[in-house]
């Protein structure tokens, strides 16, 4: 049950004051309050503190009440919302998996009417009491399962949104459609029949091609990553749409563009495979998760090293490449006793692209040194393997 003793005056300052303290030892002194548990209070410590980067609006906004850290784990933070409710427009929309509703009350801000369905009572009256604090007047929290709410209803929205559980019974990670709650490829039918657009969020280990084949009538598909690490896989389903599928990879929180494409393009794409020249570009995350890796070389106008190795190479520079530039010192034949004898004592950051040996083997291997500003890397070009000693540019050059 929710202990509304934790909005108190003095318990919001205690877990203020207390946010660098060591909670460890700060739980064996016990609660100091009369009727608030001590796990109670460090729950709300730990939250807010899980709160910080993620949801920086959250954690600077007083009288916040946190559910366990599991659920903020589980959440969007506020730039994938923020993202999220872009992609969205209209009057109404309905989140069915709730949960700690960050993604609720981005949406609030583009849509007149949020109702927001979670199943667990305790997390729905947090959210609830949240979302007044956060003065988001026009959602309506509703303690019950998404799905037998829109079972129930004769209301059709304008969107729907789904971010499934991924966890099992015993909080394991799932990733796999089939084994979230709910099983989104399951309840199609129910969905379209209450909505004509849908937005899914799904984990970003999930294969793309695989998720396609499990939710027709996708029309667009969202790779989001922050500061090159993929966070979600966004699908938007039209009733009805049959034709091709856009795919768009994102990188919040750098100046790098999105990329835009579509699968066909990728098939249809005829590049050339050559051997490095003077700079090398390594594409960011959500352009590899995307599977862009002949298109990207195309509109880019650079040549990809060989088949599977996601590296690429031009003679000039190319300016806003989405992903990291480096200019190659030199490229060394894959001749062990030279590469030993030539990295002896150097410190480099070192990469693997298409190598059969791990990084970890490979410092074993040539006793390399982490650190510097030299990258190197471990590769296969289109005739051999090579090794490539460079370093990192930044936005503007070298």
């Amino acid at each position: 049950m929710l202990n509304l003793k934790i909005l108190d005056t003095e318990v919001q300052n205690f877990v203020q004051e207390h946010l660098n303290h060591n909670l460890a030892e700060l739980s064996l002194k016990g609660s100091p309050f009369e009727g608030i548990k001590t796990t109670e209070l460090m729950n709300q410590i730990q939250g807010k503190l899980k709160c910080k980067k993620k949801l920086p609006k959250w954690f600077k906004t007083m009288q916040i009440l946190y559910p366990n850290k599991l659920n903020i784990e589980q959440s969007s933070s506020e730039l994938t919302a923020n993202y999220k409710s872009k992609l969205i427009k209209g009057e109404s929309l309905v989140d069915i998996t709730g949960g700690f509703g960050v993604d609720s009350y981005y949406f609030s801000k583009k849509i007149k009417r949020i109702i927001h369905c979670e199943i667990d009572a305790g997390l729905s009256k947090i959210a609830s009491h949240n979302f007044k604090n956060l003065k988001a007047t026009n959602i309506e929290t509703i303690a019950k399962d998404g799905i037998l709410f829109l079972s129930d209803s004769t209301h059709i929205f304008d969107w729907i949104y789904i971010d499934p559980s991924r966890r099992d019974k015993a909080k394991n990670k799932r990733f796999f459609i089939e084994d979230c709650h709910p099983n989104v490829a399951q309840h199609l039918d129910l969905y379209f029949k209450r909505s004509n657009n849908i937005l899914i969020k799904l984990s970003p280990m999930l294969d793309i091609k695989a998720a396609l084949r499990a939710l027709p009538n996708t029309k667009e598909i969202h790779v989001v990553a922050i500061k090159n690490e993929v966070k979600e896989l966004l699908f938007v389903l039209e009733k009805g749409f049959s034709k091709e599928v856009s795919i768009e990879a994102i990188n919040l929180n750098t100046v790098q563009p999105n990329f835009k494409f579509k699968f066909s393009e990728e098939n249809k794409a005829l590049i050339n495979y050559r051997n490095p020249f003077k700079y090398l570009y390594e594409p960011n995350l959500a352009i590899l998760k995307s599977g862009a890796f002949k298109t990207v070389a195309l509109r880019f106008e650079i040549e990809k090293l060989a088949p599977h190795t996601h590296l690429y190479s031009s003679s000039k520079r190319i300016e806003n490449f989405p992903g990291k530039t480096y200019y190659i010192n030199e490229i060394l034949p894959l001749k062990k006793g030279k590469i030993r004898k030539r990295l002896k004592g150097i410190k480099g950051n070192l990469k693997t692209r298409n190598y059969p040996q791990t990084v970890l083997q490979i410092k074993k291997e040539f006793n390399t040194i982490d650190g510097g500003n030299q990258y190197i890397f471990f590769t296969s070009s289109k005739t051999e393997k090579q090794v490539l000693l460079c370093s990192k540019l930044n936005p503007t050059g070298i």
